[in-house]
């Protein structure tokens, strides 16, 4: 009765180190970049505008491809879609080695956005493999949370690399693009030798209609905000992009309504213990993705402006990583929280973080102090909901539908952050100040600040709705059948027996 289990778990935990290896190489990606954009700039012959392009073409590959991919990962197994994303991550980071133009670095750097769907497809193995001990869900969030803590250690590790290896190569571009292209093909093995398969449901099928139409819906929507920000508001066909995009959604509903097997199973959407998780994650993403960049040209105003800590570069970076040194506790400190209280009283802990943290802004932001303890507030709930999200929304899926489940809270995370990143431009940029030419005005941050934290507020009202034992292990290790019983049934022990 011992080995079985103790067996189960070695090769969970072993799962988890191949994992983690992947998410460093995600952090890599994400971090290596930002302190080569200036020089990426010179090197293309662009303004720093135009660099927003990048960003916003990323966005969109990444919120069109993820549910698809992932329901591929349902049907056909997530570690090859993990694999064949890599390949296509790889391909894109080389590519962009050798580009040397606007254009094609524009269509490499967007490519490059498939790793973004490596953390959900990576949550669905891990729940696969913890479905046959009946502790699928306290496992994936344990292991979500190392993720996690993997994703932003990358990060650090990566903002903290592309400057010095820029300067070690002699400032020389090509070569330096090489070391994140280098590290996704090495990852590439990784997957194919330590990670083994997931168990795909047999007789399913791709819903091609279905996720044609929620292409076309993302994508009306996200172009439309992404010019917005470029174009302003007040140009009128922005709004059209946004509204039509929007309406799409009525047909797509109705259709996936009467498909056997839908793109998004819209009755699974509906529960209690889904929708809020859903809602949460593209509340979450106003901040997690939105807020960044206005709390560093924050940091960075000169306080001539009445505001403003006129911060050097490098004291921003330092301020930056102690967030992301926040992150990385709120994402182990997460699934400790839920094993003395409840996941749902966790998620909303994390979430109220994040609400308290921004919104401390309002009254603190006048010293360095301030303003870093702020991020702190904010960043251990940041670092809890990142890999507690998608670990929520795999756990209360049915089987065969963990993978979508999890890739959805990317997708509406992802919303989030384009609208955010949208109105805050504009927000800002509106505002201008009159004493310095770049500044903006402090009203202008009171209301990012504001709408970062009621969204956060939103998302934690939103979680009480969540059943009080949801995201809970169906039954204890001992009553597990590998067969299905309670275990499969998705309800929590005393709800299953």
């Amino acid at each position: 009765m011992t080995t079985e289990p103790t067996g189960r778990r070695f090769i969970t935990a072993s799962l988890i180190g191949y994992l983690f290896l992947v998410e460093i190489t995600s952090g890599i990606l994400q971090g290596y970049y930002i302190p080569l954009i200036p020089d990426l700039v010179r090197h293309l012959g662009i303004v720093d505008a135009d660099f927003n392009w990048f960003e916003a073409a990323q966005l969109l590959v990444a919120a069109l491809v993820v549910p698809v991919i992932a329901k591929l990962g349902d049907m056909w197994g997530h570690k090859r879609m993990l694999l064949i994303t890599t390949v296509l991550t790889a391909a894109a980071s080389w590519w962009l080695v050798f580009a040397d133009d606007f254009v094609s670095f524009l269509l490499a750097w967007a490519l490059q956005g498939f790793y973004v769907v490596w953390l959900p497809l990576e949550v669905a193995l891990i729940f696969d493999r913890g479905r046959r001990t009946g502790r699928a869900a306290s496992q994936t969030r344990r292991a979500a949370g190392l993720l996690v803590v993997a994703l932003e250690a990358g990060a650090i590790l990566g903002a903290l690399a592309g400057g010095r290896v820029f300067a070690a190569f002699g400032d020389s571009v090509s070569p330096t693009l090489m070391i994140p292209a280098i590290a996704v093909t090495l990852v590439f093995f990784v997957v194919l030798v330590g990670v083994p398969e997931s168990t795909p449901l047999p007789g399913r099928s791709l819903d091609i209609v279905g996720f044609s139409i929620l292409a076309l819906g993302l994508l009306l929507i996200t172009s439309g905000l992404t010019f917005l920000r470029i174009n302003g508001p007040g140009t009128w066909w922005v709004w059209a992009l946004v509204a039509v995009g929007a309406l799409v959604f009525v047909p797509f509903v109705r259709y996936e309504r009467r498909q056997p097997d839908p793109a998004i199973d819209m009755r699974v959407l509906a529960q209690p213990a889904m929708w809020p998780v859903q809602l949460t994650a593209a509340l979450i993403g106003i901040s997690l993705l939105g807020a960044q960049a206005p709390l560093s040209t924050f940091a960075g105003t000169d306080p001539v402006n009445g505001y403003g800590l006129g911060l050097a570069a490098s004291d921003i970076s330092n301020l930056i990583g102690a967030y992301l040194v926040a992150m990385i506790v709120g994402a182990i400190l997460f699934p400790l929280v839920s094993s003395w209280a409840t996941p749902r009283v966790a998620l909303l802990g994390g979430a109220f973080l994040v609400a308290i943290g921004y919104l401390l802004f309002l009254p603190f932001h006048d010293s360095a102090v301030q303003v870093v303890t702020n991020m702190v507030v904010a960043g251990l709930g940041s670092g809890a909901l990142v890999g507690a999200l998608p670990a929520a929304a795999a756990a209360a899926a049915p089987r065969g539908q963990t993978g979508i489940a999890a890739a959805l809270t990317n997708t509406t995370k992802t919303i989030g952050g384009s609208f955010a990143s949208a109105v805050f431009g504009v927000v800002l940029f509106a505002g201008a100040s009159t004493v310095t030419a770049t500044a903006s005005s402090l009203f202008g941050y009171m209301l990012v600040w504001t709408i970062c934290g009621t969204g956060a507020l939103v998302a934690a009202v939103l979680l009480f709705f969540v059943p009080r034992l949801a995201f809970a292990d169906p039954v204890a290790p001992d009553d597990a059948v590998p067969g299905g019983g309670a275990a499969e049934s998705g309800l929590p022990s005393d709800q299953a027996r």
